[in-house]
């Protein structure tokens, strides 16, 4: 029923850009909040930002703070990460979320729905 589909990984060089969309479907998308996570190989999942249902407010994790903007458009469905300055470190496999509470949170356990992920890879 309920979908989250996330595309625009792939490989970039860094110092390079990258935007992710993540389209859902099946739920009331103005009432979620949306966060972006990411998960390297052998880490835990990290979370990275997140947006509040209405798009006004946005948290992120200190390691992507000025270079990775989250957005939201109600209308289309689908909520954006644009990462700028990308850096080695930043090579994951980035999922997005919805959170039924509205307000986006950083514990995982929060988000009830969860996409597939899409790959990115950075290269030096």
């Amino acid at each position: 029923q309920v979908q989250l589909v996330e595309s625009g990984g792939g490989l970039v060089q860094a110092g390079g850009s990258l935007r992710l969309s993540c389209a859902a479907s099946g739920l009331t998308f103005s009432k979620f909040a949306m966060g972006w996570f990411r998960q390297a190989p052998g880490l835990e999942r990290e979370f990275v930002a997140a947006i509040d249902y209405r798009g006004d407010t946005a948290d992120y994790v200190d390691s992507v703070k000025g270079r990775f903007t989250i957005s939201r458009d109600n209308a289309k469905n689908t909520v954006y990460l644009q990462m700028n300055s990308l850096k080695f470190e930043d090579k994951a496999v980035y999922y997005c979320a919805a959170d039924g509470l509205g307000y986006g949170t950083r514990r995982p356990r929060a988000y009830e729905y969860w996409g597939q992920g899409t790959q990115v890879t950075v290269s030096s």
